[in-house]
């Protein structure tokens, strides 16, 4: 169970207080609300630390998590810290190379797993490499890029934004220093003192391409070896926005942050309608409204080419640090019911911080909430809420890697099983009213109700109005 942390708002420490603030940063209060349209938007600095996360570690114990998911902890000149200007050291603003491995170190000891974020896209255009190249034709770092001019002035980046230059994997150089081998950056931060066990890959479906290059095959399957070199039981996740299918082939990376199975059909099915200003990235003006038979069939069609092991690696995320938050847009009741499906379909659930106190956001830059520590038990009922569903997936393996059978589907509800040799798990979510009766063959036994408040009687399944409710069942037994 993935919990994701914007460094810059997650918490500040006491010692934050006696750091400078850097030249550009548009300083802010901890309560103030984040700006989230305009040139201030990168740049208003709140001043979250890593020794701030290590401080509240006793939350994420408390919600049942299992894996911290860092944004970018590389220094840079942004609040999201997406455009590094050295992948050699941790951000002094964020305490630094020891705040990070005081942070491993805790949380491991907790039983908490760590991962961090590169940039395999794109560097900053002040890091260090790009400086040693920019108007330096010659220089060893020019083969990192893609340069449109023999003078090296001009470049090619992400998506026509100057500060993001793009990297050229063409370059063996590039790839000895950043992925390939124990003293690449990709092995580094895997190896004591710091022991991170895992990478999340910020836009990973555009790594490696650009024109007629494609080496994006080249790059994660590098990627992945190293990090097996370093720790074999470490996670490598790929942000993919679109269809992920031909990326995820078993080959580099395990799964992905993709929005395509499961993000944006919950959304379309369980949000509020009306006009909108942002749907991942989509042109629709309105908010678009799914049956459940539709949400079913997103869902197998972009699930339905992975390996089954990759689905299992995917990240369920209701939203991220890039999306308006779910709770802006859900219908009344919806939050348990799109978290559930979170998880207990097949993949890694995700909370991104401040879901668990029903914030809201309009878009990515305003869902980068601080959290009010100060008074976290006004947020009790939805914290529990919260923690119930982690709790629900960690008791109960087949939520984790059983196999999994559609069993009813229409407008209003999804009804499937999760299962083990030793136990499964039937699952309702529901938006309207329920009363079906499957096959005597749909499953074995009666079941036990874990959680919800739907009821069912033989294999007649009943309920009113927006629901998410799980069952205990006997396993499948061993195959013959």
């Amino acid at each position: 169970v993935m919990y994701q942390v914007f460094p810059d708002r997650f918490a500040r420490s006491a010692a934050a207080d006696a750091r400078p603030l850097p030249e550009w940063a548009e300083p802010a209060e901890w309560g103030d609300e984040p700006i989230y349209q305009g040139p201030s938007t990168p740049v208003q600095f709140y001043g979250g630390d890593l020794d701030g996360v290590t401080e509240h570690l006793d939350h994420l114990e408390r919600l049942g998590v299992t894996l911290l998911y860092l944004t970018p902890f590389f220094p840079a000149r942004s609040n999201h810290r997406y455009d590094a200007h050295g992948f050699d050291r941790v951000d002094p603003l964020l305490g630094g190379d020891e705040a990070l491995a005081r942070l491993t170190a805790a949380a491991h000891e907790r039983g908490i797993r760590v991962m961090g974020d590169l940039t395999s896209n794109h560097s900053g255009d002040a890091h260090e490499w790009f400086r040693a190249s920019h108007q330096q034709p010659g220089a060893p770092e020019s083969e990192f890029y893609y340069w449109l001019d023999d003078e090296q002035r001009d470049y090619e980046s992400w998506l026509g934004v100057p500060s993001l230059p793009k990297l050229n994997w063409n370059s063996r150089e590039l790839r000895r220093r950043f992925i390939e081998g124990p003293d690449s950056v990709v092995a580094k931060w895997m190896k004591p003192p710091f022991s991170l066990d895992g990478w999340r890959i910020d836009v990973a479906n555009m790594t490696g391409r650009f024109g007629d290059d494609d080496l994006n095959d080249v790059v994660r399957r590098t990627i992945r070896q190293t990090m097996i070199e370093v720790n074999a039981d470490s996670l490598l996740l790929a942000e993919i926005t679109n269809d992920a299918a031909s990326d995820l082939q078993g080959d580099g990376w395990h799964g992905a942050m993709t929005y395509a199975n499961f993000t944006r059909p919950v959304w379309a099915w369980l949000s509020t309608p009306g006009e909108i200003d942002w749907f991942f990235g989509l042109p629709y003006s309105v908010m678009p409204q799914y049956t459940a038979t539709q949400v079913y069939h997103a869902h197998r069609r972009f699930t339905g080419a992975m390996p089954w092991r990759s689905r299992l690696h995917g990240m369920n995320a209701l939203d991220t640090h890039d999306t308006a938050r779910f709770a802006n847009r859900a219908r009344p009741g919806a939050i348990a019911v799109a978290a559930g499906l979170s998880m207990t379909l097949p993949g890694i659930p995700v909370v991104f911080a401040g879901d668990e106190f029903g914030f809201t956001g309009e878009n990515g830059e305003h869902s980068r909430t601080t959290i009010p520590w100060q008074n976290v038990d006004d947020y009790a009922d939805s914290i529990e809420l919260y923690s119930s569903l982690v709790r629900l997936r960690r008791e109960h393996a087949a939520l984790s890697h059983g196999g999994m059978r559609w069993l009813h589907v229409d407008d209003d509800s999804l009804l499937f099983v999760r299962e083990t040799a030793d136990e499964s798990v039937l699952v309702l979510a529901a938006r309207g009213d329920v009363d079906v009766t499957l096959p005597a063959s749909a499953f074995a036994g009666p079941g036990e109700r874990l959680i919800g408040s739907a009821t069912l009687k033989g294999t007649r399944v009943r309920s009113t109005g927006m629901a998410f409710t799980a069952w205990r069942l006997p396993g499948v037994g061993p195959l013959d």
